[in-house]
């Protein structure tokens, strides 16, 4: 059986009987794999403890260990009573760990936070190094995972801030959403605990799966998208609000994350990396729950980055030869036609005329527009214009007339009315000049400049290899295990909007090969 065929079957033994919770239950797996502890943060009555007693069925004969802490929690409730024997009879100070955390595979500690400074110190040595202490030597513990589970996170100024940095994984764990699905658990009568898994993993597959995980590479691009997520989070915008969070992230998290992106690879059966697998990570960088939405978005656009900036590039390139044709065009017919009337006017940045005396004296329209305007006369309508700023330029402000076109990919600033009367631009019904040459300066042949003749590339072929591209990246990120049915519908929403903005790229090809 293929590895990830393998894990998707025991997710799908896991979850029987619950409701919404694949997420909490493949996130904790992932964990288990990893080595990394995993913290969920709800309301009571939402299943929290039920994903531990899940998730021990994934390991052949695994201990589990469950409690729920209190102020008044002691060590020897969680780590176990210390022996009165061996404190007489050799003057040892240890505890019998049989039966207790130090014993088990899965632990579980709801209320988390209520642990006392004595547990808190011991659980930052078992989270990290799979380590306790008990008298004069060290455990190693057998331990795989460590779920913890609170309804309110940490408060400030307890000393909590350690414990709370080595929960890897931090997922917000809710009451079920869809009325159906509520519906469903409402009249079912089988008991939630109950669950078989036909194959558990056993401890010689766990060793294994641990030493494969080592093996798999991590790819550039990789490591391209999580330096865009590290510079992004230093800017993170709070929603309703002007407040700008720079989101801390120790070294230390970063290198536990690329091993949990390492483990979600060897999960899906791949040898290294890939952006696809980069979404999970957003649940290891929040710190407050008004970071966590902009958080996602921002690594949700870092995974798309390549198709959105290769899409940028190519309307771009495209755009700019539409604009070389448009331009010797308009050249060659004023030429042939006979047309003169702005000969004498300067051409800018290869593709404008200057509009003078307009705002801060920056601002540009397009030479072909400008030049296939009648001259105005009053029966008749003004024309409709774009006012927007320069993508390449954010000083310069551009005109264009408006024909329709799409304006999602530039900012827009103003839409107004247009007209010409010699060489003025009326804009709103206030005349502007054309800059002209100097006098005497010859008029330069625009026709002879190489740079307005159009590039020779292929764009019918490129876009359909950035389609096929596409449509690959979309089916790896529905087949992740790890994305919720929301992640879903807004991963699929990103690749439908990228596919309507190649839509209108294909009509601006079809203008160039016409």
């Amino acid at each position: 059986m293929e590895i990830r065929e393998r894990f998707v079957k025991l997710l799908e033994e896991l979850n029987q009987g619950l409701y919404e919770k694949e997420t909490e239950l493949s996130l904790s797996l992932l964990a288990a794999l990893a080595g990394e502890s995993i913290l969920l943060l709800g309301p009571p009555g939402v299943a929290k403890s039920m994903i531990a007693r899940r998730l021990k069925q994934a390991f052949q004969n695994a201990q589990a260990f469950e409690y729920l802490m209190s102020r008044f929690s002691t060590p020897d409730e969680i780590f176990g009573p210390v022996s009165i024997s061996l404190l007489k009879e050799a003057d040892k100070y240890e505890r019998l760990v049989k039966g207790y955390l130090p014993d088990a595979d899965v632990v579980f500690l709801d209320e988390i936070w209520k642990a006392g400074p004595a547990i808190q110190n011991s659980l930052l040595t078992v989270m990290n190094e799979k380590l306790y202490r008990n008298g004069d030597h060290e455990i190693r513990l057998p331990l795989k995972l460590f779920i913890g589970a609170s309804n309110e996170l940490p408060t400030e100024g307890e000393g909590l801030e350690a414990l709370w940095d080595r929960f890897l994984i931090r997922l917000v764990s809710t009451c079920i959403t869809d009325e159906k699905l509520f519906h469903e658990m409402l009249l079912d009568e089988n008991s939630q605990s109950a669950c078989e898994v036909s194959a558990p993993l056993t401890p010689e597959e766990y060793i294994q799966i641990k030493e494969d995980i080592q093996k798999i590479s991590v790819d550039q691009s990789v490591l391209t998208c999580i330096s865009q997520i590290r510079k992004g989070l230093k800017h993170i915008v709070i929603p309703d609000s002007n407040l700008e969070h720079d989101v801390y992230v120790s070294d230390r998290r970063w290198k536990k994350i690329i091993h949990l992106l390492k483990t979600s690879a060897y999960l899906h059966g791949r040898k290294a990396v890939e952006p696809v697998d980069l979404f999970p990570i957003w649940h290891c960088l929040w710190n407050e729950p008004l970071e966590r939405d902009e958080i996602r978005n921002l690594v949700i656009k870092c995974i798309f980055a390549n198709f959105i900036s290769r899409q940028e590039e190519l309307r771009f390139a495209i755009t700019e030869d539409l604009k070389r044709y448009s331009v010797r065009a308009c050249l060659e017919r004023s030429r042939y036609m006979g047309d003169h009337r702005d000969d004498d006017l300067l051409l800018f940045h290869d593709y404008y005329y200057h509009v003078q005396n307009h705002g801060v004296g920056d601002t540009y329209i397009f030479m072909v527009d400008f030049h296939e305007m009648k001259e105005y006369k009053r029966q008749e309508p003004q024309i409709k214009g774009i006012l927007y700023k320069d993508p390449q330029n954010r000083k310069r402000t551009l005109i264009r007339v408006d024909k329709g076109q799409d304006t999602s990919h530039i900012e827009v600033v103003d839409r107004v009315n247009l007209y010409r009367i010699n060489k003025n631009l009326y804009i709103n019904g206030v005349p502007y000049p054309m800059e002209e040459r100097k006098f005497n300066e010859p008029a330069p042949n625009y026709l002879a400049d190489q740079f307005h003749k159009p590039s020779t590339r292929d764009y019918e072929q490129e876009i359909e290899q950035f389609i096929s591209a596409l449509s690959r990246f979309t089916f790896s990120l529905k087949d992740n295990l790890f994305l919720s049915p929301s992640d879903q519908k807004d991963m699929e929403k990103i690749g439908a909007d990228l596919r309507k903005q190649i839509a209108f790229l294909r009509v601006d090809v079809e203008k160039l090969r016409n």
